[in-house]
This record gives structure tokens, C-alpha cells and sequence, in this order.
């Protein structure tokens, strides 16, 4: 049975394991090698050699089961096409898969291409958490896998034949993105019309980007160009290292809560391109659409703060200032305190976060969107697919990594709007203030004033 209310806190030690574990196995499987076998100045790398698509045997691994409902990729006539790559990186050869994912019609498409690894986890969450708006505007996203465990899981006979190394996976992205770039006829990328690429990564794959960015300052592609124009790590507090192109870092309340945030200031000069925003109300991962939520196997009911809604506002960002040259504004940080000793998020009277890029869920509240969230107790006994594969462990490290929503009663919500129309018009007027100023993107008005209509007075 769930509680309406917060009893007590995952501790401080446990969640902070929870957020760092899958940071540092990346980060682990990227050391090996890889700083001492980067170039020490310019260097072309290698175009791999493409497959003709993949078309079996079996089905094609989804790495992208957590779209929100009815709107998925044939909503937008988007097309997801699956390719092998294959050739040499830190002098071994190795062979992975690549998913384009673009608009049916390529006349359709914007010009610029967001990339990311696949998480280890089996995810293309980057794509999952921006998708509305990347399908709206006709971007293409490309995934690379870099870890197989769950490719092969799933479906050994079709992803037998793939190979990667951790000390390799910095030069496979590499080649990929510069494979992207070239264009070259008979690959999926031919005659396509690309302006700009950005690297975006999540939690482990936010790693994978961490540690890439040495390789971004040494690898180019054949022409000697640089191969991303932009990067965008999320649910990370690490200190990125200043590199030549525009970087947005989006920490997560979840990494706030614990004190381990970077305190790198943003800047505008060149090779020191930094933002960094924080998003009050949003935690390490979505619980609002993921299927590894569903049925919701947490102590406290889960967050249903929209993630895509903002992590798109900050990918819009990232994409403006690389194509338009279009500076992104600044934003506040959210606010700490210590409590006890130790780092904690400050709390309006609410319980919600203060300070961060605001928006109508904390600051026309209806509930209280607190982190870390923990695993019930006793387990449910009909977890999704993904947390029932993956062990007794599954269900502790998904919801420590999630939010919790408290939701305000029927007495606090009269007491704080009166009624439900006034509740409705000030979520209105917040959210048209916010997308004036650009911190938040007209398509998701519905979405937001569809949950505000869903609040019971």
C-alpha cells in the first residue's frame, strides 16, 4: 500500500550510491587507455564501413518503449531504421549498431542531428525525453550503442556479429558522428542536408559525454572540421571540462539534494560556451512515461512532472545557440540549505524547491515534487517487464533515481486558489509568461493545461 505522505528519506549514502554507480562504471569503462591513446593534436578519424539496413533475424531491439502515449513515431511520420557499423578504434576492430531515427520525408527533415549513446540500461532516453519537441521540429536523432548487454539479452541471433570495448567507445562516436557528417552517398546520411550535431547523454551516458570531450578537442572529421557542434549532458552535477563549442548542463533536483553539483559559472567566450540549468520540480529520471514505471513500484506515488516539457526547453537552447548563434539566457540556480549537517534543497511553504527555472508545477503548485523516492515495501508483485528482468535490485535503484509527488489536498487547494477556474487562470497566465521569455515551448501548452484541468478541487 502507497502513502500520501513523505515518511522518511532514502539515506543520504544509499541514494547518492544509487545516482553514482552507473556514473562511475562509464566512467570506469572509459579510462583503460583512452586519455593516453587520444592524439596529441588534430587528427581525421576513420569512416566506419554501414550495413544495408537490418531487417532481422527476429525484431529490431526498441529502445525507445518509454515514448508518451499516442505519441509515438508514426504520429509525427517519423521512420526509426537500424544499421550495423563496423571498423577499427584504440587499434582494434569492433562492430556496433546505429538507429536513425528521422522524418519519413527527408524534405521534411530540419538539418540538425542530436546523437547519443544507448544507455547501458537499454534506452535511448535522450530521444524519449525530447521527442515531442525533436519529431515537431524535424530533427533526426541517431543512437549508437556502446554497450551490448541488452541488445544481446534480448535477441542474440541478430546482434551476435557486434563488438565494442569500453577504451573504444570514445573513437566509435567519433567516427560515427564524422560518418553523419560526411554525407556520403549509399549511407543513410547521403544527400541529407546537414547543418549542425550535438551529443546529448543522460546519468551513464552523460558519463560517456563527459568523457568524450577530451576526444572532441583532438578528433575531426576527414575535412578536418570539428564533428559536434554542441553537447547537452543531464541528470549530472559533474564539473564539465571548457571545450570549443556550446555546452548546456542539466543537473537534476535528485543531484542538487545531494550537494554534488559543479559550481563552474556560465560564460559566453569562446571555448567557455556554459549554461547551466536547473529545473525546479524535475528529478534524475521520468517517472512520468517510462515504462519501468507502470505499474509504479515505488513507496510514494511517483512524480508525474513533465520531463520532456523542460528538457526540450533546454535542447532548444543548446540547438539555437549552435545553428543561430542565438545566446541562451541565464538562469538562477536552485536553492540549498544544510540541514543536519549536510547539503539539502531550500523548500518554499509549499515543499517545493526554490529558486531553478520555474514553471507552473511548483509555482502555481497543486503538489509537492520532492526526490529521492525508494522502492515499496513489501515489492509489488506485478513489476514492469524491465524491473521484473532485472532483479531483486531493480526496484530500489529505479525509484531512488525517481521523484515523488505529495498531492495537496482538496482543503489546501481552496485554501491557496479558492476555486478551480482561479487555480486554472493562474497556471494559464504562468505559462504564457513563460513561453514569452522562452522557458517554455508552445507545444506542450496542452499537456501542461491538460494536468492543470485534472486537478481535483
Amino acid at each position: 500500500m502507497k502513502c500520501n505522505h513523505f515518511a522518511g528519506p532514502v539515506t543520504l549514502a544509499v541514494a547518492i550510491g544509487m545516482i553514482s554507480a552507473p556514473l562511475a562504471m562509464a566512467q570506469r569503462g572509459q579510462r583503460g587507455g583512452q586519455a593516453a591513446n587520444l592524439p596529441d593534436k588534430p587528427t581525421a578519424v576513420s569512416l566506419p564501413a554501414v550495413s544495408a539496413e537490418i531487417t532481422g533475424p527476429g525484431k529490431m531491439f526498441d529502445s525507445t518503449p518509454s515514448l508518451p502515449s499516442g505519441r509515438d513515431l508514426a504520429r509525427y511520420a517519423y521512420e526509426a531504421r537500424e544499421y550495423f557499423i563496423s571498423g577499427t578504434a584504440n587499434g582494434k576492430p569492433y562492430t556496433t549498431r546505429i538507429v536513425v531515427r528521422k522524418p519519413s520525408n527527408n524534405r521534411k527533415f530540419s538539418g540538425l542531428v542530436i546523437v547519443e549513446a544507448m544507455h547501458p540500461s537499454g534506452a535511448a532516453h535522450m530521444f524519449e525525453f525530447t521527442s515531442d519537441y525533436t519529431m515537431t521540429a524535424g530533427h533526426m536523432a541517431v543512437e549508437v550503442v556502446t554497450n551490448l548487454t541488452e541488445l544481446l539479452a534480448q535477441n542474440k541471433e541478430r546482434y551476435k556479429d557486434l563488438k565494442v570495448d569500453t577504451d573504444q567507445v570514445s573513437e566509435i562516436l567519433a567516427q560515427a558522428g564524422s560518418l553523419i557528417k560526411q554525407k556520403k552517398p549509399g549511407t543513410p546520411f547521403g544527400g541529407m542536408a546537414i547543418r549542425k550535431m550535438v551529443m546529448l547523454g543522460t546519468s551513464a551516458t552523460a558519463a560517456i559525454l563527459t568523457a568524450y570531450l577530451p576526444a572532441h578537442m583532438v578528433y575531426r572529421t576527414p575535412d578536418m572540421e570539428r564533428i559536434y557542434d554542441g553537447f547537452l549532458p543531464m541528470s549530472t552535477g559533474a564539473t564539465m571540462r571548457p571545450v570549443d563549442v556550446p555546452l548546456i548542463e542539466v543537473p537534476t533536483m535528485t543531484e542538487v539534494s545531494g550537494g554534488n553539483v559543479s559550481t563552474r559559472q556560465d560564460g559566453d567566450a569562446p571555448g567557455d560556451q556554459f549554461r547551466i540549468y536547473e529545473f525546479a520540480g524535475m528529478a534524475h529520471v521520468d517517472s512520468r512515461d517510462s515504462v519501468r514505471f507502470k505499474p509504479d513500484p515505488c513507496r510514494y506515488p511517483v512524480s508525474l512532472f513533465p520531463e520532456q516539457a523542460y528538457m526540450s526547453v533546454a535542447l532548444r537552447s543548446l540547438l539555437d545557440w549552435v545553428d543561430k548563434g542565438k545566446i541562451p539566457p541565464r538562469a538562477g540556480r536552485i536553492m540549498t540549505e544544510t540541514k543536519d549537517g549536510r547539503a539539502a534543497i531550500a523548500v518554499d511553504e509549499n515543499g517545493n524547491a526554490k529558486g531553478g527555472i520555474r514553471n507552473p508545477y511548483v509555482d502555481v503548485a497543486a503538489a509537492k515534487f520532492a526526490v529521492r523516492n525508494e522502492a515499496a515495501n513489501p515489492p509489488i508483485p506485478n513489476p514492469s517487464a524491465w524491473v521484473a528482468a532485472h532483479g531483486q535490485g531493480a526496484p530500489s535503484q529505479m525509484c531512488g533515481l525517481a521523484g515523488y509527488e505529495t498531492v495537496f489536498s482538496k482543503d489546501q487547494l481552496q485554501k491557496l486558489y479558492a476555486n478551480k477556474k482561479t487555480y486554472e487562470n493562474r497556471v494559464k497566465k504562468s505559462l504564457e509568461e513563460l513561453e514569452k521569455t522562452g522557458w517554455s515551448l508552445p507545444i506542450y501548452r496542452d499537456l501542461i493545461l491538460g494536468d492543470a484541468a485534472r486537478v481535483a478541487f
